[in-house]
């Protein structure tokens, strides 16, 4: 029960960031081009990650890692990339509380690509609330 506790704790933590950073983006954005934005943001991410391995003394040289990880992680990395790219991008013309519901869209995304590439199996229960967020997305956005 406790492992179970734990990721739901750092799920309910990251989405509590995830909105933090759609409104202080959508603030930040103000009067400036939304890619210099992005890279902005990034960098800090680096800085602070950077400092955080360091001094938590989990510091590795990443060449190191198997070719497999390194390689999906770099693949990770530039969908991340894009991803915020385009959200920025949402962000600077669109309302912050319309934006961030459909870039949850994700959510359905993943559920569908863990079933094509993962072989992940989602009970029926899992399914209507995967379809229920998509129709909440699909309401906010019309």
């Amino acid at each position: 029960m406790e492992a179970g506790a734990t990721w739901f704790g750092w799920a309910v933590l990251s989405a509590v960031f995830a909105a933090l950073t759609a409104i202080f983006a959508k603030v930040g954005l103000a009067g400036v081009d939304s890619d210099l934005a992005t890279l902005v943001r990034t960098g800090v991410i680096g800085v602070v990650l950077a400092a955080f391995v360091v001094a938590t003394g989990k510091w590795a040289n990443p060449l190191t890692l198997p070719g497999k990880t390194l390689l999906f992680l770099v693949l990770s990395g530039l969908a991340t990339g894009a991803s915020w790219v385009c959200y920025f991008r949402a962000l600077k013309v669109g309302e912050a509380s319309k934006v961030a519901p459909v870039d949850k869209l994700s959510l359905a995304l993943v559920a569908v690509f863990a079933v094509l590439f993962l072989d992940e199996q989602p009970s029926a229960r899992e399914w209507l609330g995967i379809l229920l967020v998509v129709a909440g997305v699909l309401t906010l956005a019309l």
